[in-house]
């Protein structure tokens, strides 16, 4: 049965009536179409007429001829035969040249209520997208968090239990992940589905990118997601194969891996100075799945992966994230949320006492007041000296939330 991803949706609920145009952005297969489907059925609910959607996918075969503004405007407007109100549905908008145009034109013209998706975070940016400004409101939606995972089960009687964690840090939440059973099959899907993206969404869009080129950078970053990105070992490790590679290469396709969502850029925050600052950043994959077969040795006790999943989950609730600057060292994140803020410190286990002293004491010498936590996957509550120790599963799982001031 189809998950209502009610995170999402209560953000988009207020827009509904609203000639605002929703742009609902993310990875592929993240759930798009699905929410789209999911909008539709409640404002059927809500009694609007089955005969005042129209709703395109963009890149069925059937809609091939569809190729620029012009196009566009002429296959809607044919679907248009009064002045009551339509809901219009565009999937995968980003595939018809200067959309923005058509956009725009079925604003003025038409009493419509505009949805529209896609799969590259360039969709909204350019020269033609002066034409909405302050005419959109953007969404992004990643793949089922534990939380929706768990809700999913549910929903379709499967069985769950909490110990499923190590299956999600390992193979994430698209959703049709789920379809498959065993490793072997999740993998071959998540690998498929990668592959596709670059070829659709990177190799596909430009004549300069090298796919080979392209998945061995790729996988290095992927495999290094939470640690401060080095590009000298990029070059390093391409001098070594006898191969070169420029900087210029390297930038440009990260560049394209945030554009098709495979991985987010985090900023640094300046404890002290309590600014963010604009270089050096760290980079997450969308999903652990992602980072999973993008891994050769995969140590599930670096935090690393604990780490990718707290982002997306922050992210998924709203926050702004950063990663923290101290004087001497870093703390993990710093959380942002309508004004307020919270530091956070994230461990796999804290078994030991020089362990708790590691974690804990990144605060030390922080005189910031802001709330500070510590997650494991520690179930004793060890909080202590006012900082909060939260389970990293209580918390994915909504049982226990943040302090924030």
């Amino acid at each position: 049965m189809m998950l209502k991803r009610e995170i999402y949706l209560e953000r988009i609920r207020p827009y509904y009536e609203s000639d605002i145009i929703k742009v609902i952005t993310g990875v592929r297969r993240s759930g798009k179409s699905v929410l789209l489907d999911t909008i539709r059925d409640e404002l059927i609910e809500r009694g609007i007429s089955s005969d005042r959607f129209i709703y395109l996918n963009l890149e069925d075969i059937d809609y091939d001829y569809i190729v620029n503004a012009s196009d566009l405007n002429k296959e809607i407007k044919s679907r248009v035969f009064d002045k009551g109100k339509y809901y219009i549905f565009l999937d995968e908008v980003q595939h018809v040249k200067e959309f923005e145009k058509a956009l725009a034109s079925f604003r003025a013209t038409l009493n419509v209520s505009l949805f529209v998706t896609g799969s590259n975070s360039t969709l909204l940016s350019g020269e033609l997208a002066t034409l909405l400004t302050g005419r959109t409101v953007e969404f992004e939606i990643l793949p089922f968090s534990f939380y929706e995972m768990k809700q999913y089960y549910v929903l379709n009687r499967m069985e769950w239990s909490e110990d499923l964690f190590q299956d999600y840090l390992k193979w994430g939440g698209f959703p049709l992940r789920f379809d498959y059973k065993n490793d072997e099959a999740i993998h071959r899907y998540l690998r498929n589905l990668y592959e596709s993206i670059v070829n659709r969404d990177i190799v596909g869009r430009s004549k300069s990118a090298d796919k080979k080129t392209f998945m061995d950078i790729s996988l290095y970053i992927l495999a290094n997601a939470g640690k401060e990105l080095s590009i000298d070992n990029i070059i390093a490790a391409y001098e070594k194969g006898n191969r070169k590679i420029s900087r210029r290469t390297i930038y440009n396709y990260l560049e394209r891996m945030k554009k098709a969502y495979l991985i987010h850029g985090v900023g640094r925050y300046n404890i002290v100075g309590k600014s963010a600052l604009s270089n050096r950043e760290k980079q997450y994959a969308v999903d652990t799945g992602f980072r999973t077969i993008n891994t050769n040795t995969i140590n599930f006790e670096d935090s690393f992966f604990l780490e990718n999943i707290i982002y997306n989950e922050l992210i998924t609730r709203g926050y702004t994230v950063f990663t923290g600057k101290t004087y001497k060292g870093e703390i993990d994140f710093v959380a942002v949320k309508d004004g307020k803020k919270c530091f956070i410190q994230v461990a796999y286990l804290l078994p030991t006492e020089k362990t708790m002293q590691r974690e804990f004491g990144a605060y030390d010498r922080i005189t910031d007041a802001s709330p500070k936590h510590v997650m494991s996957l520690d179930k004793m509550d060890m909080s202590h000296d006012g900082i909060i120790h939260l389970n990293i599963i209580d918390f994915l799982l909504r049982k226990k939330d943040l302090m924030l001031t």
